[in-house]
């Protein structure tokens, strides 16, 4: 005979057609609500991958992964460059200030943040010159005060290249509330979309017009900007890097600015996944059910097992198998069919957009107009475990109750 005995009954009473069919449908039912919870939570969670991903190359591509900056304005910013450049976890490093201010247009006015920066270096720390939809990074001439705006600014004060517009910033002063606005007329000479927040609120203007409007000598800078290979160990390198350099320096980083929406992006993803497991959780619970029909439907089988030698534990034994391995192939489809949604969800999203001739993002009303999908093996991994040993939990009460079942009671309410 098949050895173990409990494994070849179990896997018998899974694939066997019972005299009960209803006992047969919430079996299948049970295995098909697994598989579609395993399903929904590795869509899921590879669709907020890929927005993470989206958010993380567009904002951490346009602020500064780290910077160096300096106690008082910076007269040469290549020796600190040079030291920063030593450190193997960075990969450029470029000179920057930065402004906060407020830009007025024809009476309407909103804050900005004004980047000062070199033209010619932008490119090795940030991806705005690959962004860029009207006029030129290039065109940020010194002494011109060109300033490059987010197509979101250009479009709430419908300005196009060629249009002027005017920058408040405060200036400390010897009258008596301690500070004055200065105004500075800038011309537009670029307009850039990268999809994000930062549309609305960030502008580039030549780092020697930031020096000017601050009163400094055209070639210092506020602080040397860093790109690094690892950005969750940027914090890490620019403290190396600042305390390197003396007491002069001080490190900054993006966990400082943009920190709390990553956070907040992190927790609802945890969230959600949550949520969703408590699908795979009813359906898990379903085997319990399941299992219980099963037991009831098979006494007359069990108490002839009893009498024949199976022990309680053979006969606990027989039903984790059987539930077990519901989960285990209700889990299985759901995670090759949730991989394979995953890796196409983009594609599908694109085909129903043409049938049905509608924008699900609109480009107007989102930063991000597709729906972009990372899936992460670890993901699929945890989601898996999850729903095996959710159903295999599932098995042990049913189990236990076949196991407690008296042969001569069984037989003769048979």
């Amino acid at each position: 005979m098949f050895r173990p005995l409990s494994i070849f009954i179990g896997t018998r009473y899974t694939r066997a057609k019972r005299r009960n069919r209803f006992v047969s449908f919430i079996s299948m039912t049970s295995m098909i609500g697994l598989a579609l919870g395993v399903l929904a939570m590795i869509v899921v969670l590879s669709v907020m991958n890929g927005f993470q991903r989206e958010m993380s190359n567009r904002i951490l591509g346009m602020v500064p992964h780290a910077t160096i900056v300096g106690v008082k304005p910076i007269d040469d910013w290549r020796p600190v460059a040079d030291a920063a450049m030593k450190n193997p976890e960075v990969t450029a490093a470029v000179p920057f200030t930065e402004l906060d201010g407020m830009l007025s247009y024809k009476g309407s006015m909103q804050p900005i943040q004004i980047s000062g920066i070199d033209p010619e270096q932008e490119g090795k720390v940030s991806i705005v010159t690959q962004h860029i939809v009207q006029g030129s990074l290039q065109d940020l001439k010194p002494d011109e005060y060109g300033v490059v705006l987010g197509d979101i600014v250009a479009r709430r004060f419908r300005l196009g290249v060629g249009d002027k517009i005017t920058l408040i910033v405060p200036e400390a002063s010897t009258a008596p509330g301690g500070i004055t606005p200065r105004l500075q007329r800038l011309n537009v000479v670029g307009i850039f979309k990268v999809g994000a927040e930062l549309d609305g609120t960030m502008g580039l203007i030549h780092m020697a017009d930031a020096a000017a409007i601050q009163h400094w000598e055209p070639n210092q800078v506020q602080s040397v900007r860093l790109a690094v290979k690892d950005l969750y160990a940027a914090p890490q390198v620019s403290q190396q890097v600042a305390a390197g350099l003396g007491d002069g320096y001080k490190a900054d980083d993006w966990t400082h600015t943009q920190g709390s929406l990553f956070s907040a992006m992190k927790m609802e993803k945890t969230m959600i996944g949550l949520l969703l497991l408590m699908i795979v959780a009813v359906a898990a619970f379903n085997i319990i059910a399941t299992l219980i029909m099963v037991v009831n439907d098979k006494g007359a089988d069990i108490a002839i097992l009893r009498t024949i030698g199976a022990t309680p534990r053979q006969i606990m034994a027989i039903f984790m198998v059987q539930g077990t391995v519901i989960g285990i192939v209700g889990t299985l489809i759901g995670g090759v069919l949730g991989v394979i949604a995953a890796l196409n969800v983009s594609e599908l999203v694109g085909w129903m957009e043409r049938v049905t001739g509608q924008h699900i993002f609109s480009s107007d009303v989102y930063f991000v107009s597709n729906l972009p999908s990372e899936l992460q093996g670890g993901d699929v991994a945890l989601i898996c475990g999850a729903g095996f040993v959710l159903s295999f939990l599932a098995t042990l009460y049913p189990a236990y109750r076949a196991a407690k079942i008296q042969p001569a009671h069984a037989l003769r309410y048979s």
